[in-house]
């Protein structure tokens, strides 16, 4: 598939994806409410980033994309029960997810959070249930550790927890930076390291691709940053300028608008020159990360 362009990529495995993620939801023995819920917010669009970053991380290895659905499966729960929770009034407080009612309007505060919860644990079982003759225990053994410290403490919970800290406050570039490369990079790089487990990468090519997972994480967000100031609500699913009205530090209010495109492009060359040194077949890695640069919702 090395001749396929990235749209066709995309339109194909987005549509895996997003059939697959239903389909592991509807195989569930549980309450109807919770499947419900659970399926409503999976459903609700989105890019499918991480998913693609596990297919499009196999294609350069050339390597069979379908064995990469449990896990990208599993991160897009993952990601998916993160936006439940930090959609709650407890958290973020919104009323609105991709332009959709969010997950507690619909369903209420305490099926929301249980939603998320089947969503997070049930993505580990999905690992553990691979029986594809190509995935090794071992190999599940590390998805399964990757994906768990970039989502927890470590990782994409702890970037939460700074965010909200950094709440009404003047951060600094590099608390900022703390914050952007867990709460949204750590689950970047949990799709790309596992794509790179399912492989069978060398170790050399696991801190190339680690590098470039944390440069595309930084430029993911500073591009998110940019949106909520020239973005459209009906683009991006949310009010513009929602940060700046939450007093919240964004890489323009500290680097001012052009700063933040400059300090963008600095990330997005970085991720290039990574996936450079892996000498692999990347054009659909190339491709998705200059996606990212320019992308407007």
């Amino acid at each position: 598939m090395s001749t396929a362009s990235f749209e066709t990529f995309s339109k194909e495995y987005k549509a895996v994806i997003e059939r697959e993620i239903v389909e592991y939801v509807n195989k569930l023995e549980a309450p109807a409410v919770v499947k419900e819920a659970m399926t409503y917010s999976l459903e609700a669009g989105g890019k499918r980033i991480r998913p693609l970053l596990v297919f499009a991380v196999l294609e350069a290895f050339g390597k069979n994309l379908k064995t990469g659905i449990p896990a990208a499966a599993a991160i897009e729960m993952i990601h998916t029960y993160s936006l439940i929770h930090d959609d709650l009034p407890a958290m973020d407080d919104d009323d609105l997810r991709r332009g959709k009612p969010t997950n507690h309007k619909v369903f209420g505060e305490a099926v929301a959070v249980l939603a998320g919860d089947a969503l997070l644990t049930y993505s580990f079982q999905l690992v553990t249930d691979m029986i594809d003759p190509e995935v090794t225990a071992e190999m599940k053994l590390n998805l399964v550790s990757e994906i768990a410290k970039s989502a927890g403490a470590e990782g994409m919970v702890g970037g939460q927890v700074a965010d909200m800290e950094g709440e009404s406050k003047q951060l600094t570039l590099k608390e900022l930076e703390y914050i952007h490369e867990h709460k949204t990079g750590k689950l970047l790089t949990a799709s790309i390291i596992s794509g790179a487990i399912l492989a069978g990468a060398n170790n050399e090519q696991h801190q190339h691709l680690r590098d470039f997972a944390y440069h595309l994480g930084l430029a993911f967000q500073i591009r998110d940053d940019i949106l909520d100031i020239e973005g459209s609500v009906e683009l991006i699913g949310k009010p513009v300028g929602s940060d700046e009205g939450n007093h919240k530090s964004t890489y323009p209010s500290l680097l001012t608008l052009d700063g933040a495109k400059e300090k963008l492009g600095y990330h997005i060359k970085l991720a290039h020159n990574a996936l450079g040194k892996t000498n692999l077949q990347t054009s659909l890695l190339n491709e998705l990360t200059d996606l990212i640069a320019t992308r407007d919702h």
